[in-house]
């Protein structure tokens, strides 16, 4: 079993590797055939992409450690020829990040740091900073969520639900918490992901039908925890919590998840708290009290 540093370095891995190829779809270029060419063809699971690849960095390290070197530098010349026939070609940056994550894994590879193949990209560029998460939605943006949140309420239950997650996948955006749309695993369905603080929240959203309680709680929660050990939730039900099941969901566990309810997001769209606050302050007084629904006007925030 790989250790919680290699672990976290393989989701990473996988995020930066997610755009270098194709899952599947042609015979010359993608995922499952570097794996072949590197002796892991076996290890690939199709399905869907990102857990796939995670699955495939895992299972070689863990059971074909000596052919991990080969499949990521399979990797590499696939995508060379890829994302140069797409018009966006690796960059140095990109290979550069890639010799950064791989001693979590502890390895490095002579072929990606050779200082002829680097200088083949150029200088690199001057690296920008990172965008700030945004404090506060501008009032256009405000107005347009909180008119789309309007228009939620006129579809039929089934346009509702994906509706309701795409307001949810725009409302992250607006303060850059890099929002993930939906995504299935075997079995499964999330919501969502977004990254706040540098922690990953799997995103659970129910729009409309009875308050949510114990056993849907205990129901994302579990797949919360069968994911990466850092791994957290945020379950949004447009139509709130019951009391006996927010109580029954904190006794006898530690709490993996936040809870958001509409009135939540009225505050945030009415511009008198910032998200950011919001998801902050909850994970804290969750961690405080174990509580995992501290509702928007209990937390005492002030609008900035």
């Amino acid at each position: 079993m790989l250790s919680f540093r290699e672990a976290q370095a393989v989701e990473d891995l996988a995020d930066l590797l997610y755009d270098f190829l194709p899952g599947s779809g042609n015979n010359r270029t993608a995922f499952p055939l570097a794996a072949s060419q590197a002796g892991v063809g076996d290890l690939w699971v199709p399905g869907s992409k990102r857990p796939a690849i995670v699955q495939l960095l895992t299972a070689t390290l863990e059971q074909r450690r000596s052919c991990f070197t080969k499949l990521i530098v399979a990797i590499v010349r696939q995508a060379m020829t890829y994302r140069r026939g797409k018009g966006n070609p690796l960059s140095r940056e990109e290979i550069d990040r890639l010799n950064s994550l791989l001693p979590g894994v502890q390895f490095k590879i002579p072929e990606l740091l050779d200082s002829g193949f680097l200088s083949s990209f150029g200088p690199p560029k001057a690296e920008e900073p990172a965008p700030r998460p945004a404090t506060m939605l501008n009032e256009a943006k405000a107005q347009e969520l909180a008119a789309l949140l309007i228009e939620i309420t006129k579809l039929d239950p089934q346009t509702r639900g994906l509706r309701f997650e795409a307001f949810l996948n725009e409302l992250f955006a607006g303060f850059g918490l890099a929002p993930r749309g939906a995504f299935r695993l075997v079995g499964e369905q999330i919501d969502g992901s977004f990254k706040l603080q540098g922690q990953t929240y799997l995103v659970e959203a129910k729009w409309h039908g009875p308050q949510i309680g114990f056993a849907d709680l205990m129901i994302f929660s579990g797949k919360v925890a069968g994911k990466a050990s850092w791994s957290r939730g945020l379950f949004v039900s447009n139509s709130g919590f019951t009391i006996d099941g927010l109580d029954a969901f904190a006794r006898g566990r530690q709490t993996n998840l936040i809870c958001a309810d509409g009135l939540d997001l009225y505050e945030v769209l009415s511009r008198r708290v910032s998200l950011i606050d919001v998801l902050e302050e909850k994970a804290r007084r969750a961690a405080e009290t174990n509580r995992a629904f501290v509702a928007v006007r209990d937390l005492s925030l002030r609008g900035r």
